[in-house]
């Protein structure tokens, strides 16, 4: 059974920074496209960022784009999200995702994993 489990949420500072984790086990990690969803109080899932099998090709959603960073380390099977400058609206339950895709997808509906979620807090 392939579970994900999340790490490195808590509570920062507005332009601070973060590094969430989500290491998957039970599975072959390399076969699986991995992504960072969110979900803020009160609102729905958002799309955060994707990486490919390989590594190699990234997605990012705008609101996020040049301030977080997605990675992963195959020999490790964990993906990270580096998050630099954090802001206020970044507050969420932060969740990694697995998918058998090839390119980078921001739809919730092509991930068949989910994590339970790691949250993150950013006072002002």
């Amino acid at each position: 059974q392939v579970q994900l489990v999340e790490s490195g949420g808590g509570l920062v500072q507005a332009g601070g920074s973060l590094r969430v984790s989500c290491i998957v086990s039970g599975g072959t990690f390399n076969s699986y496209g991995m992504g960072w969803f969110r979900r803020a109080p009160g609102k729905d899932h958002k799309f955060v960022a994707a990486i490919n099998k390989g590594g190699f090709a990234r997605r990012y959603a705008d609101a996020v784009k040049d301030r977080f960073t997605i990675s992963r380390d195959n020999a490790k099977n964990t993906v990270y999200l580096q998050m630099n400058s954090l802001k206020p609206e970044d507050t969420a339950v932060y969740y990694c995702a697995a998918g058998r895709w090839a390119e980078p997808t921001i739809e919730a509906t092509d991930y068949d994993l989910w994590g339970q979620g790691t949250r993150v807090t950013v006072s002002s």
